[in-house]
C-alpha cells in the first residue's frame, strides 16, 4: 500500500458528524481522509435537510408575515404574489454557499477528500468504489459517519412524485393544492407550514394523540392550536392504511375509531422519521453487527465490536440531531489522539423550527415522573414580556422544570418565536449545573425575549416579577 492512501484516520460520510471530525482529526495532527458517495459534501443536513428547509422557513414566513401581519404596522403590500421558481433559486444560493464553505475547510485543513462510496475491506482497509474505479485506503482508525435516511412505508413506498421524502418536499416546483403529511415529527409540521404558508391545503395525519410528541403536553396543545391558525389541518390518533387512485385521483386512506376516512392528495410527504444509512458499508466484513433499528452499537468511547472502527452520529443510537452528531464526532477523534473527549447527553437541545419555534432541553415532566423525580416547574408566558408585545411574539411560553430537593434545572421547555436561540442559555446553564435560582438570577438585557427565560426560572420558586 503506497503512502498516499494511508491514513491515521478514515470517516466515512460527509455530514456534520463526519466532515467536523475530519476538521478535529487534522487539527489534532492525523493526517485525514473523507470519504463521500455523494456529489457534494456536507451530507443530508447540508443538502437536503436542515440548511434547505430552514430557508424555506424563512422565505415563506416573510410572504406569510407580508400577507397576513404588515398591514397592522402600516406597510401596504398591494399585489403580493410569490415565484416558485426565484424561492428555490434563493434555496439553492444558500446551500452553495454553504457547500463551498465546507470544501474551503476541507482545503484548509489539508483533508483529502474521496468521492465514490466507501466501504469496508477487512483490518484496516477501506474499499471505495466510484463508478468503474476502485480505491483502497490503509487507515489506523476509521469512523463510520454514513447518517441516515427517510423511513419508507411498505404500503406507501416513495415514488418520487406523488409519495415524497423531505428530499423532494423542499424542492417542489409548485405549490400543491392538496398536501397530506404523514407523521407530525419536525420534519412534518415545518415542511407542512411551507406549504401551508403558500396557500397548500395540508392535512396532517398522526398516529399518536399529540403532535410534536417528544415534548410536554401544554407545548404540544398550545403548537397544535398555534398551527390552526396557520391553516395546518391536524387528525390525531389516526392510522395511515394506503393510497389509491380514484377518477384519476389520489386517495390517501386513513383508519381512526374503527372507520376509515380519506384524504385527496396530489402530494403525500411521508415524515415518520428516518433510519440509520449502514447499508453497503462491507459491516459484515469487521464482524460488525446491528441492533433490531439497524443501528451500530459502540461503547461510550464510541468504539464498535472492531478494533480500530468507530461509529458516530445517526447511524449509533440517541437523537438523530446534527449538532449530535458534531459533538461526537470532535469528542470520538479526541479519545483517538488520546484526549478527554466527552459529549453531555443530558444538554442535547432538541427543536423544531416552526413558526412560532419549539425548543426543549433535558428531561420532559413525564420523563421525571417516570424516573421518580419530584420536581417543580415555572412558566413565564410571552404575552407578559415587552419585547414580545413589541414585536408582535406573544404567543408561546418557557416552562422550566428543577428538582424539587436540589432545584437543579432537569428541563427546559420553550414555544416562542426564536426559541432554537433563546434554548442556549438554559443549555449553559444545565452544562454547569445551574440551579432555577441561578437563572432567576441570571441578569438579562431589557427589552428582550430572553427575559422569559429568566421569569421562567423565578416562576419555578414562585418569585415570577412580570406575572401573577
Amino acid at each position: 500500500m503506497s503512502e498516499e492512501n494511508t491514513f491515521d484516520l478514515i470517516i466515512i460520510g460527509s455530514g456534520p458528524g463526519g466532515y467536523v471530525a475530519a476538521i478535529r482529526g487534522a487539527q489534532l495532527g492525523l493526517k485525514t481522509a473523507l470519504i463521500e458517495k455523494e456529489k457534494h459534501l456536507g451530507g443530508t443536513c447540508l443538502n437536503v435537510g436542515c440548511i434547505p428547509s430552514k430557508a424555506l422557513l424563512h422565505s415563506t414566513e416573510m410572504y406569510h408575515f407580508a400577507g397576513h401581519g404588515a398591514d397592522a404596522h402600516g406597510i401596504d403590500l398591494t399585489n403580493l404574489s410569490i415565484n416558485i421558481e426565484k424561492l428555490m433559486a434563493k434555496k439553492s444560493k444558500t446551500v452553495d454557499q454553504l457547500r463551498a464553505g465546507v470544501q474551503h475547510l476541507m482545503r484548509a485543513n489539508k483533508i483529502k477528500v474521496f468521492n465514490g462510496l466507501g466501504m469496508l475491506a477487512g483490518g484496516s482497509k477501506v474499499r471505495i468504489k466510484e463508478k468503474n474505479d476502485e480505491t483502497v485506503l490503509t487507515g489506523k482508525h476509521i469512523i463510520i459517519a454514513t447518517g441516515s435516511s427517510s423511513i419508507e412505508l411498505p404500503f406507501l413506498q416513495f415514488d418520487g412524485e406523488i409519495v415524497v421524502s423531505s428530499d423532494q418536499a423542499i424542492a417542489f416546483n409548485t405549490v400543491p393544492e392538496k398536501l397530506a403529511v404523514v407523521g407530525a415529527g419536525a420534519i412534518g409540521l415545518e415542511l407542512g407550514s411551507v406549504w401551508a404558508r403558500l396557500g397548500s391545503k395540508v392535512e396532517v395525519i398522526e398516529f399518536l394523540p399529540n403532535i410534536a410528541p417528544t415534548f410536554d403536553k401544554d407545548v404540544s396543545k398550545m403548537a397544535e392550536r398555534l398551527f390552526k391558525k396557520q391553516g395546518l389541518n391536524f387528525h390525531l390518533k389516526t392510522k395511515v392504511t394506503g393510497l389509491k387512485k380514484e377518477k384519476g385521483k389520489n386517495i390517501l386512506t386513513a383508519e381512526k375509531d374503527g372507520k376509515e376516512i380519506v384524504f385527496e392528495a396530489d402530494k403525500v410527504l411521508v415524515a415518520v422519521g428516518r433510519k440509520p444509512y449502514t447499508d453497503r458499508l462491507g459491516l459484515e466484513t469487521a464482524g460488525i453487527e446491528t441492533d433490531d433499528k439497524g443501528r451500530i452499537p459502540v461503547d461510550k468511547y464510541f468504539k464498535t465490536s472492531a478494533d480500530g472502527i468507530y461509529a458516530i452520529g445517526d447511524v449509533i443510537p440517541g437523537p438523530m440531531l446534527a449538532h449530535k452528531a458534531e459533538e461526537e464526532g470532535v469528542a470520538c477523534v479526541e479519545r483517538i489522539a488520546g484526549q478527554a473527549g466527552h459529549v453531555n447527553y443530558d444538554v442535547i437541545p432538541n427543536v423544531i423550527y416552526t413558526e412560532p419555534e419549539i425548543a426543549s432541553v433535558g428531561m420532559t415532566e413525564a420523563a421525571a415522573k417516570e424516573a421518580g423525580i419530584e420536581f417543580k416547574s415555572g412558566k413565564f408566558n410571552f404575552a407578559g414580556n415587552g419585547r414580545a408585545i413589541a414585536t408582535d411574539a406573544t404567543d408561546g411560553f418557557v416552562k422550566v422544570t428543577a428538582c424539587a430537593k436540589t432545584d437543579r434545572i432537569i428541563g427546559v421547555q420553550v414555544i416562542a418565536k426564536s426559541a432554537s436561540e433563546l434554548i442556549s442559555a438554559a443549555v449553559t446553564h444545565m452544562e454547569y449545573g445551574g440551579s432555577a435560582e441561578d437563572l432567576g438570577r441570571t441578569i438579562h438585557a431589557h427589552p428582550t425575549l430572553s427575559e422569559a427565560m429568566k421569569e421562567a426560572g423565578l416562576a419555578v420558586g414562585g418569585n415570577a416579577i412580570h406575572s401573577t
